[in-house]
């Protein structure tokens, strides 16, 4: 499907504190670059299905499960990876982190959860929410990229853990994981008997030079795997509250229908409507969206050069997220420092990696200017 181009819009400061409220709700004087939300204005076409939906009244519950979503979504990953899940395979879901309990009550085992750290701060606990021991492995960076190490997983599968909790792309690392290192990842799974559950929720945010590779499309994974997507990162409408769970055993669908409803619901119609909008008609604006933030990237990374040469940043790869080490200068809790000194708000590295010290993440989905400022402010800030 060609879709005609459509433009990012930068929203003004104004314009940001009203659609943002959580991402802007900073005193005046400081820049947020914090959650993972976007400074920019919502696709008009999503943004048009939702004000049709209210125009006409639409705001009762939504369906158990609505097929035409699966439909879009199927049709949508087909265009976009090169492979789909069948359309019964996609179930609603709040958003991507209750896809993720859910499926860990529904389909894991009693045993430990292996989380990957640095690992996205709002999925630490998930374990313990659902009754399981969380069993931290730290991913190493090798020549600045984060691999999963296999021996370790492993060992920590040896010892009773009996579910991986995989993020890909990477939050906060902004790694894709290659198709070489999933099937290395699957044999170490199916050596154990173990499960995955892939929170693939920034797979449309792939940058040019790397291309996602769902952990579902591996050969071998459909009996022990499921993965959690979503519209709501790369168009900007995680507050309509739908996500998606695909799960393409028949054998666990059937398990997922027998659950009480109280297991899982309160997804959004509006959040439903959103996202059929993005997968059926977003293409055009998410290709200058993908387009905006590779020039992003580049400006961040000429901008460290020029303004903070002893800051590194790990090679971003996908999604709006940039993981930087600002060890150099000597701070602790670099985030910290940044936001008494210089008026920056970054999301402190400690809450992804509990102990590591130095290291911030740096959210670059704004305006060329506001992050020039961003990283001028950062250069006064940690000198």
């Amino acid at each position: 499907m060609t879709e005609t181009r459509r433009p990012i819009v930068d929203l003004t400061e104004a314009e940001a504190r009203l659609s943002l409220p959580l991402k802007w709700g900073v005193p005046e004087g400081v820049i947020p670059a914090w959650v993972a939300e976007m400074d920019y204005a919502v696709d008009p076409v999503v943004l048009e299905a939702v004000q049709r939906m209210l125009a006409d009244g639409i705001t009762g519950y939504p369906l158990e499960r609505d097929p035409a979503l699966g439909e879009s979504y199927a049709a949508w990953s087909s265009r976009h990876f090169g492979w789909a899940p069948q359309p019964e395979a996609v179930h609603e879901v709040v958003d991507v982190t209750a896809g993720v309990r859910v499926a860990l009550d529904v389909f894991s085992g009693p045993g430990g959860v292996v989380f990957p750290t640095p690992g996205y701060n709002a999925q630490h606990g998930l374990a313990g929410v659902t009754g399981r021991a969380e069993r931290l492995l730290e991913v190493p960076a090798s020549a600045g990229r984060a691999e999963i190490d296999l021996d370790r997983l492993d060992a920590l599968f040896a010892a009773g853990a009996q579910t991986l909790l995989l993020t890909q792309p990477h939050n906060p690392w902004g790694r894709v994981f290659t198709r070489a290192e999933l099937e290395g990842i699957r044999d170490v799974v199916l050596r154990h008997g173990a499960r995955v559950v892939s929170d693939e929720i920034h797979a449309p945010l792939v940058l040019p030079g790397a291309e996602h590779v769902s952990y579902l499309s591996i050969e071998g994974t459909h009996d022990h795997a499921v993965a959690v997507v979503a519209a709501s990162k790369a168009f900007n409408i995680a507050g309509l509250k739908c996500a998606q769970l695909l799960v393409p055993s028949a054998a666990d669908r059937a398990r997922l229908a027998d659950q009480p409803m109280s297991r899982n619901d309160s997804w959004s119609p509006l959040g439903v409507a959103a996202a059929r909008a993005a997968y059926d008609h977003g293409d055009g604006w998410l290709a200058s969206l993908v387009e905006r933030l590779d020039q992003q990237r580049t400006l961040l990374g000429d901008l460290l050069a020029a303004h903070l040469p002893d800051v590194r940043m790990r090679p971003l790869e996908a999604t709006y997220l940039a993981w930087l080490d600002a060890s150099a200068h000597g701070h602790d809790d670099a985030a910290a420092v940044a936001l008494e000194r210089g008026g920056v708000m970054l999301s402190a590295g400690h809450s992804y990696a509990p102990g590591s010290t130095g290291q911030v993440r740096l959210n670059i989905a704004t305006s060329p200017d506001r992050l020039t400022e961003i990283v001028e402010r950062l250069a006064k800030a940690w000198a």
